[in-house]
């Protein structure tokens, strides 16, 4: 591939991430979110399951309402009820689309559905052609599609797009395949149902195995155009595609991915943000590109390279995903230079025997304690009168006044 091609962000956190235990929203704040995620730049959001409860129903009616620039989505199942419920809630927005589905392996249609093969492909036809009656923008995913028999998956493909499918999802509904085995399945979905119709393939991976973002980016090189994904990688058990990982994998490795989307990348760390603080869920410290850590560096040779040149052992600057700046966290593995800087910004120039002899304190006391706070960089210094300060204010004043800040 020579040229960059657009793919598009479908966002699900408000419907597959709210279904996440412990991550329900209420109204207010599914509009609040609404309109980030459109400020962020994603090109669908979808908002809700009409049918599952009037207090769905209200949010993807609210939303569709609310956001004008990005489609909303509402999902339905193959039944004319849901279908016709869940248009009525999305056909107010400025561009509507609805997403039926249907499971299509074995093991769904016997033990949840106990439909037939022949019962599910008639079910798909007429769901997708009754969405289309309704609008042009009609999304059709085959639930559990991994773990299906590829020709009759392929089968119910064809069905759906002859009823007037324009986007096909193949999704990862239990995070079960692998990178290399969901290129296999794309491709052969893109060669024998799409074969150059204007069709888009999307993919909605979890992440069960952790492989969620690796299988999504593995599907673009097959074909799919459009991935499903959630904010902080929400979602059903162990999750969704992580919106920001995915976004930060196009954008820093477009030497092996090609592609552009419309997310606007600083952006990202608010849209983690308030997600976080409307559901009481945050990420864990480690999390890629939106953790507290993400852009840390306690090891000294770390510390000593990204004071150097953050490049040293960041790949993305924090600025470019809306984060302030990178941290220097001091602990046991700290180096003098990060210690020097620390001190150089609490306004104490330390000449290098008082740097020796601090920081030997230092490596004590951070074998004792996980955290090291400025007040306890503030009693390691050395006796007052034996150092300068490059603040006009005399030293044990400036100690002092640091001291109270942090007391209050």
């Amino acid at each position: 591939m020579t040229h960059t091609e657009r793919i598009k962000i479908f966002d699900t956190t408000l419907r597959d991430g709210e279904q996440s235990p412990g991550c329900s929203m209420n109204l207010e704040e599914k509009i609040r979110l609404a309109r980030q995620l459109q400020r962020l730049g994603v090109d669908v959001i979808e908002a809700g399951f009409p049918i599952a409860s009037d207090g769905d129903f209200a949010a993807v009616r609210a939303v569709a309402a609310e956001c004008r620039e990005a489609s909303v989505a509402a999902l339905c199942r193959t039944t004319e009820a849901d279908i016709l419920r869940a248009w009525e809630a999305v056909g107010g927005a400025a561009r509507p689309r609805l997403h039926t589905f249907v499971a299509t392996s074995d093991i769904h249609l016997e033990h949840k559905l106990k439909k037939t093969r022949a019962e599910v492909l008639r079910m798909t036809r007429d769901a997708v052609r009754l969405a289309r009656s309704l609008t042009d923008d009609v999304e059709f995913s085959a639930e559990d599609a991994t773990r299906s028999d590829v020709d009759y998956l392929c089968e119910v493909f064809a069905a759906a797009v002859e009823a007037g499918a324009r986007t096909l999802n193949v999704p990862d509904t239990v995070g079960y395949t692998t990178p290399g085995e969901f290129i296999e399945l794309v491709k052969t979905v893109r060669e024998r149902v799409v074969a150059g119709r204007d069709v888009t393939i999307s993919v909605h991976c979890h992440n069960d195995l952790g492989l969620a973002v690796a299988n999504s980016l593995a599907a673009l090189g097959a074909g799919a155009r459009q991935i499903e994904c959630t904010v902080n990688g929400i979602g059903e058990r162990a999750g969704n595609a992580a919106l920001e990982e995915v976004i930060m994998a196009l954008h820093v490795r477009s030497d092996r991915l090609p592609f552009a989307c419309g997310v606007r990348t600083e952006e990202i760390y608010p849209t983690s943000q308030l997600l976080s603080e409307t559901i009481g869920f945050g990420v864990q410290p480690n999390k890629a590109v939106v953790g507290r850590n993400a852009f840390a560096h306690e090891a000294g040779i770390h510390q000593h390279g990204v004071l150097s040149n953050p490049l040293c052992y960041e790949i993305m600057t924090p600025e470019s995903v809306g984060v302030p700046a990178n941290r220097i966290v001091l602990g046991k593995h700290s180096g003098r230079h990060a210690l020097s800087r620390r001190y150089e910004e609490l306004g104490f120039a330390l000449s290098a025997e008082e740097l020796g002899a601090t920081y030997h304190r230092f490596t004590k006391l951070a074998d004792r304690k996980k955290l090291i706070y400025d007040q306890d960089l503030l009693s390691l210094l050395p006796a007052a009168g034996s150092r300068e300060t490059d603040s006009h204010v005399p030293a044990d004043e400036l100690m002092f006044e640091i001291a109270e800040a942090y007391s209050g």
